[in-house]
């Protein structure tokens, strides 16, 4: 394949010739070299002769300068022929990223990473909401962007991608119940490092929505895995309180460079602090400049009345929020919140849970996991009411209103379609 090679100053320039002609003997067309550092082994005056092969800098800031050279040669590859201590673990995963982010596969000589995103786009304008990892509030922040859509007249279609059984058909599910937008449920099976599935079927959900004429697909992707399908803008969603790295390393910044939009979520837990929303801020300015970023928490809407009710509330929050949580409910919603659980991903733990609640009028749940095989059966069989929960985001800080943020992804969304 035509390839971009990374070299260094480490090694020899003739045996950095002879890796050169070794890659072209397997194949390769080398149409650059990017020089990412080191002076140990090239010239006085820092330059390299590679022969035939036009050498460009690397200078201060690899990840950018690879970019720059993805973007000018158009490469199928990234073809590493570096090493530690100029390319390190967490380099290479950076550069990897870009690599990725362009639809180049990112090869070494025990490696190969291939882009996640393969398949052809879709006839219509695309919007994609992915997350760095599972419980992100993924499924909320999409139900609230086809929320915005369709009061903007997008006429929007959710394509939610779930990892099957009860689950994912909460997932598609959840979305229906809290928009009152077409979904179309999907499934896979797997995640790769940069989130491709094994196997997924969310091309044949994508077709399926597309009968509906839709101004604006929505796909949703689960866990830390994203749709197969190219998007015309993103938005990434994470948790504030999830590792740095998960953000910052490995292919975080993968995800993060497909996406205009950055969401973090539960910014109120209490294993966030200022230093953690700072951190994580400034991460995008520096890798996507124009992206947006904005700060949020979740408050559960009951989507019925539960006011003068004993309620008992499931939920897959962290038990660190539960006490914010019911308070919430109980001064917003005018309920008595008798009973909690926070074992709503965990059947047998949640079943021991309600069996043991004292009596209470209405089980308010999140539509996820258990909520409905577990929860909702023995909630009925008690003779309690069942109320559908849904997690509004509150924006606390950042480049301007949740709601007003998602509805200019929506447009810029449509913008690119026209102009592909």
């Amino acid at each position: 394949m035509r390839v971009v090679a990374l070299v260094d100053g480490e090694h020899y320039p003739p045996t950095t010739r002879w890796g050169l002609q070794s890659a072209r003997a397997m194949g390769h067309e080398v149409v650059a070299a990017l020089f990412v550092g080191g002076s140990e082994k090239v010239a006085a005056d820092g330059s390299l002769d590679l022969g035939d092969v036009p050498v460009l800098l690397g200078g201060e800031d690899p990840a950018r300068s690879l970019r720059v050279a993805l973007e000018e040669h158009r490469p199928e590859g990234v073809l590493d022929l570096s090493d530690e201590p100029i390319l390190g673990y967490r380099e290479r995963m950076a550069l990897a990223a870009v690599a990725l982010s362009l639809g180049a596969s990112y090869v070494g000589p025990d490696f190969r990473l291939d882009p996640p995103i393969r398949e052809a786009p879709l006839p219509a304008p695309t919007l994609a909401v992915i997350g760095t990892g599972k419980r992100t509030g993924k499924t909320a922040i999409a139900g609230e962007a086809a929320r915005v859509a369709a009061a903007a007249g997008l006429r929007p279609v959710v394509v939610a991608m779930g990892r099957g059984g009860m689950h994912a058909a909460s997932d598609y599910l959840e979305d229906a119940l809290t928009t009152g937008v077409t979904t179309v449920g999907a499934r896979r099976a797997g995640g790769g490092l940069a989130g491709r599935p094994f196997v997924s079927n969310v091309r044949q959900a994508a077709e399926l929505a597309l009968r509906e004429d839709p101004g604006l697909v929505l796909l949703e992707g689960s866990g830390a895995a994203i749709p197969p399908i190219p998007w015309d803008a993103g938005v990434l969603v994470a948790a504030a309180s999830a590792p740095r790295e998960y953000l910052a390393g490995y292919l975080g910044p993968f995800r993060l460079l497909l996406s205009d939009l950055v969401v973090l979520t539960m910014a109120r837990s209490p294993d966030v602090g200022p230093e953690d929303l700072a951190y994580l801020t400034s991460l995008v300015r520096r890798l996507r400049p124009d992206a947006r970023v904005v700060v949020t928490d979740f408050r559960p809407v009951p989507l019925n009345d539960v006011g003068g009710k004993k309620v008992y509330f499931a939920t897959t929050a962290p038990e660190s929020v539960g006490p914010a949580l019911v308070s919430y409910l109980e001064e917003a919603h005018g309920c008595d919140v008798v009973g909690t659980s926070h074992s709503l991903s965990d059947r047998g733990r949640l079943a021991k849970e309600i069996d043991a609640a004292s009596a209470f009028d209405v089980l308010l749940t999140e539509l996820k996991a258990a909520a409905i095989d577990v929860a909702a059966e023995r909630a009925r069989a008690r003779g309690a009411e069942v109320v559908f929960a849904d997690n509004r985001a509150e924006t606390l800080e950042g480049d301007g209103d949740l709601p007003e943020l998602l509805e200019d992804a929506a447009n810029l969304a449509v913008e690119r379609a026209r102009d592909r």
